[in-house]
């Protein structure tokens, strides 16, 4: 498979990563206006770094575009004439629609949209992706792109401004309670170094155990709590104090800025 990444930031990079370490592409074309960040990969075999948008996309038949939302109909306009019906056009540029995409590039051009999250950098992001009808039958592609650098989910589109709160957003949301346990655990008596190693992993292990065994969460808080015990006690006083309360408005709250963003648009 050829693939073009136009716009190899740092969300592009990691995705370039994802492929070579796969070896999912028999050539790679890696395009940015200036080529200094790209040094790392110059000398790989089957890799080409160049600021020429247009001819990545004439030697590829899978573009990914990984530029800025601002830029994004501009770099459409400017690759139009160089695409062809059969290849694959996959978007991660966020709140951009694939109308959006086929307003400038066409209803029959094969399109995907792709939110991953900041966790890609190390392999284990969570990424959604919707596709228009033309697209359907080269999917296969995107999703193996994308499973290289984690875990992936075809959803409709109507669900990526959820599943951008959900997987995007949702980094930081638990990186905030993280924090909060580690905060907990310097209040505790332990030092910062050692709060923050033990939090994270733990949390770690605790996704980790539901990703091995499918369990439900409470199925294994279950494993963890005892009759009259102190699990079940500090617990309870989180749910009192409003924790899963406080998570699940917080995310309403960001679904509906994220749709005032978008209804803005």
């Amino acid at each position: 498979m050829k693939i073009a990444i136009i716009g190899t930031g740092n969300l592009g990079a990691s995705i370039a990563k994802g492929i070579i370490k796969e070896e999912l592409s028999t050539s790679l074309v890696l395009t940015k206006k200036s080529l200094d960040s790209l040094e790392e990969f110059i000398s790989i075999k089957g890799v080409q770094c160049t600021t020429d948008n247009s001819l990545a996309v004439r030697q590829s038949e899978v573009i990914i575009i990984a530029v800025q939302p601002a830029q994004m109909t501009q770099v459409l306009k400017a690759l139009k004439s160089d695409l062809k019906p059969s290849q694959l056009v996959i978007s991660t540029v966020t709140g951009y629609s694939i109308e959006q995409m086929g307003s400038v590039l066409g209803s029959e051009q094969p399109l995907v949209r792709a939110m991953p999250n900041t966790a890609i950098a190390v392999g284990q992001s969570m990424t959604t992706l919707c596709s228009n009808h033309p697209a359907a039958s080269k999917m296969e592609h995107a999703l193996n792109i994308f499973n290289c650098l984690g875990t992936t989910l075809a959803i409709s589109e109507d669900k990526m401004q959820a599943s951008t709160v959900v997987c995007a957003s949702g980094i930081a949301f638990w990186m905030r309670l993280i924090r909060a346990n580690t905060q907990g655990a310097i209040q505790l008596g332990f030092d910062a170094k050692e709060a923050h190693e033990m939090a994270v992993q733990t949390c770690f292990g605790a996704a980790s155990l539901l990703v091995a065994s499918g369990n439900h969460p409470e199925s294994e808080i279950d494993k963890v709590t005892t009759p009259k015990g102190c699990t079940i006690e500090g617990l309870n006083e989180m749910e009192f104090r409003g924790m899963s309360a406080a998570m699940i408005k917080g995310m309403k709250a960001s679904f509906d800025k994220i749709n005032d963003i978008a209804a803005v648009k």
